[in-house]
Formats: C-alpha cells, structure tokens, sequence
C-alpha cells in the first residue's frame, strides 16, 4: 500500500477506514455491498484482525456501514432526509390535516407516527424561561415531550413548553389536542402566530437523546430552539426539536429584507 507522508503517519485503523471510505464515496462500494471480512481485509492491508476489526468501528461511528448479525458488514444505502423548514407552521400546510412531519413522512412513503410520553408542570430550563418571558424558579410551564417516528424508526424528540396559567384545565394538557393541533388551541386562547423565531445548531446527544433515537455512535443532533410570537409580539411558545442528524435536514425560504 502506498499513501502520502501524512497519510502514513496515522494509525494503521484510520488508514484502512479512510481508504474505504473513499471506495465509498466514489462508488467503488455501493449501497448494500457486502465488506470483505476482518481476516480479509488484514490480509488485504498487511495488518493486524484487531486493527481491521476497528477500522470498521471507525466507519460504523461515521454511519457508513452497519454489522448484521451473523450476515457481515455492509455499506448503508443514503437516508432521505427529512425536510422541515419554515413553511411547517403555515395555514396552508394546517389545512390539510396532518402535521408538517405527517406531511413529509406522506411524501417519502412512510407511516407516521406520534408518541407522547408526557406531559408535566415543571420549572422550565432557564434558555427556556427567558424565551417565553416566565419565572425559572417556579412551575411555571407544561411541558409537552413528543417522539417521532417513521417507519417505526425514531427521528426526533419535541419539548414543547407553554405557560402554566393559560393551559391549565385545557385540552393542551391532553395527548389528543383536537382539531389543527396546538396551534388551534392556542388561537382560541388569543395567540395567532405571526412571527418565529429558530436558533439551530449542532451538538452531540445526551444519553437519554441517544436511547430515544437509537443513535449510532459518533452521529451528532440537529436542536432548533423555536420561539412563537403573536399578533402582539408576545412570545406564547416555545419547542425544543432535537433531530438526528443523519434523518433531517433544515429547508428555509426567507424573504430579503432590504
């Protein structure tokens, strides 16, 4: 095997899994192919079984392939994302009936599902308080978790927090919120959202974020912060989406302002 001065000074490991990333990308491997095993690919680059079994822990990490049980190691076929962006809160996409995830998972052919493990009054996070204009040192907020899946497979979690003193007593305190979801709920409390506010940025998951998802080692998440502002510019809710990186992607259409 030759490489460049660089290349040659990384461990034996990440050489081996560089080059067959490469074959990856370039197609060489194909979606679905089977890797050659650990003893032949020792063989085929003149190292150790150890060094060639975590060159294929380096890809796996990197969610290029994937071990099946008694079968071998194979090159995972490319997710379609999910693409949400910021035309999931429009009238328009409301008027159908299923929500922008529903929506998304209709377009690729998939089933959608919702889980709502909880819903408690609860001291919000202070990032959170500070958003929706509530006391951090109180039980101030409902908090609403949702799970999302598709296919069975989970993509996102949702926390959705609103105030404790508007919801109570209301069927935002159900799973089954009725027609046009929370957000028609919320209009007939007096909060038509005009105006959102997204703050998106990446990170590595938490332990509970990594178990609900069922995340690959080394796959980041997407968080978007989302604030909701009404006709008054008051802020009356506000989500936390937690995405798996390797499932969504973020679409947004915005006007220029001059």
């Amino acid at each position: 095997m030759t490489g460049s001065a660089s290349s040659m000074q990384q461990p034996p490991s990440r050489r081996i899994a560089g080059d067959l990333r490469r074959r990856i990308e370039s197609g060489e491997l194909r979606s679905g192919d089977k890797l050659p095993s650990e003893r032949a690919l020792a063989e085929q680059y003149g190292a150790a079984r150890n060094t060639a079994r975590e060159a294929i822990r380096l890809l796996t990490e990197q969610g290029l392939v994937t071990a099946k049980h008694g079968k071998g190691v194979f090159v995972r076929e490319p997710q379609k994302l999910f693409r949400l962006g910021s035309d999931r809160y429009s009238v328009r996409n409301r008027e159908t009936g299923l929500t922008p995830f529903r929506l998304e998972a209709e377009r690729q052919g998939k089933v959608a599902r919702i889980e709502v493990p909880s819903i408690t009054r609860e001291r919000p996070p202070t990032d959170i308080a500070e958003r929706l204009q509530v006391s951090p040192d109180e039980e101030s907020v409902v908090h609403r978790e949702n799970h999302y899946f598709a296919d069975d497979e989970p993509v996102q979690i949702v926390s959705t927090y609103l105030r404790w003193n508007e919801v109570q007593g209301t069927l935002l305190m159900q799973s089954r919120t009725g027609k046009d979801g929370i957000y028609g709920r919320l209009e007939e409390l007096g909060h038509t959202m005009t105006r959102v506010r997204d703050e998106i940025s990446a990170r590595m998951p938490t332990p509970a974020e990594a178990t609900t998802l069922k995340l690959l080692p080394g796959v980041p998440v997407l968080e978007v912060l989302h604030t909701s502002f009404d006709q008054d510019g008051v802020p009356f809710e506000v989500s936390r989406y937690v995405h798996r990186a390797d499932r969504t992607g973020l679409l947004y259409e915005l006007p220029v302002e001059g």
